[in-house]
């Protein structure tokens, strides 16, 4: 991104540019980039207006994860579902708001992609204007059957995240490196911030809910009990309560984040296939890891489209000691 007053490099540039490096491509991708862009700008409006719209709170419903609905919640998965109705490659969204995937039925086109979303990550924060965020993830489509869709994330096309916070951030990956776009909204276009971000190898970033400490399995307490012993590289504790704004700092500055297992969880809390798996490409793709303790989560091939897992991501030294943490306890 250059000065005021000089050239941005637009999303939709820049998108431009990286499919003529690829003569093959057919520019079907592009267009579900800059879908995933127009409903970051939608939601992006829904959050910072939710006081001034009367939609904070909860809507009085529960999902099928069990959890309370907020208003944003529904209304960011609303969002997703327009944006994708009349995109005739997209063929089915699974979003964490819904039981099964949703069958896309307009236009006549081929169908080639599935997108999976969590609309609205750390909606509870909006409670008290604290950072919120969306991540998705892009799949080839076979069919809206869940078993055409539970495949490893290796095989994702694509994935990225969302982050409204201070700026609205969009930050995606198709397997050519991490690139970061702000929203220009003097302009309405995100405008290029970061491109081929690297994860630095090793970092001073411990992000978790330390408030659950004890509940965690063994392991995890073993591991950030040595991080914070470690008289020789001192770190500092960060946790949001989004996922997407934690993962994005450690994304710039190295560390680890990590929602282990613990005894009320046993599967672990967060989601594979529109949580983990997505933020888990734009580690790799950035130099980092990502890992349940026991095994790279790009190589878990899913039983189930909600299925939860135990989760660590970050710099390659910290996962590598979360590894031998859980693989130590393996041996005893």
């Amino acid at each position: 991104m250059t000065g005021k007053l000089g050239k941005c490099m637009t999303l939709d540039r820049f998108l431009a540019q990286c499919q003529k490096k690829h003569p093959q491509a057919s520019g079907e991708l592009t267009r579900v980039l800059m879908q995933l862009s127009t409903v970051a700008k939608i939601i992006a409006s829904y959050a910072r207006r939710a006081a001034l719209l009367g939609i904070k709170g909860l809507t009085g419903k529960t999902n099928v994860q069990g959890e309370a609905v907020e208003k944003l919640d529904r209304l960011s998965n609303d969002a997703f579902i327009e944006a994708f109705e009349y995109v005739d490659i997209v063929g089915a969204i699974v979003s964490e708001e819904m039981k099964a995937p949703m069958l896309l039925h307009s236009g006549n086109g081929q169908k080639k992609y599935v997108v999976l979303v969590d609309p609205l990550d750390g909606s509870s924060n909006l409670e008290v204007d604290c950072v919120t965020g969306s991540i998705f993830s892009i799949r080839n489509f076979g069919s809206a059957r869940q078993e055409d869709i539970l495949h490893e994330g290796a095989q994702q096309v694509g994935a990225g995240y969302i982050m409204y916070g201070t700026s609205i951030l969009f930050v995606y990956s198709v397997g050519d490196g991490v690139h970061s776009f702000v929203l220009d909204e003097e302009i309405g276009e995100f405008v290029l911030d970061h491109e081929n971000i690297h994860m630095p190898d090793r970092g001073k970033i411990i992000s978790s809910n330390f408030g659950n400490r004890l509940r965690w399995a063994e392991p995890a307490r073993v591991f950030a009990d040595s991080l914070i012993r470690d008289s020789d590289h001192a770190y500092s504790l960060r946790y949001s309560g989004a996922l997407v704004a934690d993962l994005h700092q450690i994304l710039h500055h190295g560390g680890i984040y990590f929602y282990p297992e613990d005894d009320r969880r046993p599967a672990g809390k967060l989601r594979l296939l529109y949580e983990c798996a997505p933020l888990a490409m734009i580690a790799e793709q950035a130099g980092g890891l990502a890992s349940t303790g026991r095994m790279r989560v790009m190589e878990i091939c899913p039983d189930s489209i909600h299925q939860r897992i135990p989760f660590a991501i970050g710099s390659k030294y910290e996962i590598t000691e979360y590894e031998k943490a859980y693989a130590r306890e393996s041996t005893t």
